[in-house]
């Protein structure tokens, strides 16, 4: 089943996709452009991976890692289907990246690869974008480049685990204004899911709604002001997100400034 969760009529309500429309919990049907689309889950502990494709970690003429490449992501950075990436003035490189995210379904500690799909409880989609221009070092990606509000695009739908016959073969595709930019297979992961799973299990508690992003395969192209950028995972589904420049959200901010003085 495929599951979203999405701001309606002043609420926010799950719901589920009904004959290509969204069926809300309280029974009412709404069309997907009537709502806005949140993060399907609200992320808790947040892994995401570098360099988990050896063609990826090619193009960036690096070596794939001989244990993962592990780092940590805010809550802050997560934004919904059909939501805007800002995209700062002053950068020259900033490109997606089509990930299969992995959520935890319940408490794991010393988990087993064999045994690891035990612990999933579903899938999404995420476009975790990056900026080369704030890379420092080798240890990568740093703060600046993978914690930036609105980075994270994830979503729409988060689909059971029981659904995935075999997520370790899984066609990714992004598209950048209609044209296909990124292609490749998670069976081509240097670490599978069961063995992330395992690792991480090893030496720290993973939670119900923790997130394991997996990596992106080689194709990452720069991305412009006003793109359309989909990314789309076989099974899961086509996540829709558009950059946005500097201007876009400073007149939000001054908007908001205004609301804030007519009411004090």
């Amino acid at each position: 089943m495929k599951r979203a969760r999405v701001a309606y009529a002043g609420a926010i309500h799950e719901a589920v996709e009904k004959d290509g429309r969204l069926q809300l919990n309280d029974g009412r049907m709404v069309e997907e452009q009537e709502v806005v689309w949140l993060p399907p889950v609200e992320p808790r502990t947040v892994f995401a991976l570098g360099l988990n494709y050896a063609d990826h970690a090619a193009e960036l003429a690096f070596k794939a890692p001989e244990e993962p490449l592990v780092f940590l992501k805010g809550p802050n950075t997560f934004i919904g289907h059909r939501a805007e990436t800002r995209r700062p003035a002053d950068v020259e490189y900033m490109h997606y990246e089509c990930e299969l995210a992995v959520v935890i379904g319940r408490p794991a500690r010393n988990v087993k690869r064999e045994e690891a799909y035990d612990y999933v409880s579903g899938y999404t989609v995420a476009n975790d974008y990056a900026i080369r221009d704030y890379l420092e070092n080798y240890y990568r990606p740093n703060l600046r480049v993978k914690n930036r509000d609105t980075c994270t695009p994830i979503g729409p739908w988060f689909v059971d685990a029981e659904d995935i016959k075999d997520p370790m073969n899984l066609t990714l595709k992004t598209y950048v204004n209609g044209e296909v930019t990124q292609e490749g297979n998670t069976k081509d992961m240097v670490f599978d899911i069961p063995y992330l799973i395992e690792y991480l299990s090893s030496f720290m508690t993973l939670n119900e709604g923790d997130i394991i992003l997996t990596g992106t395969p080689k194709g990452s192209v720069d991305t412009k002001v006003g793109d359309e950028v989909i990314t789309e995972v076989e099974g899961i589904g086509r996540l829709v997100n558009t950059i946005a420049g500097d201007d876009t959200f400073s007149i939000r901010s001054s908007s908001k400034e205004e609301a804030s003085k007519l009411t004090t």
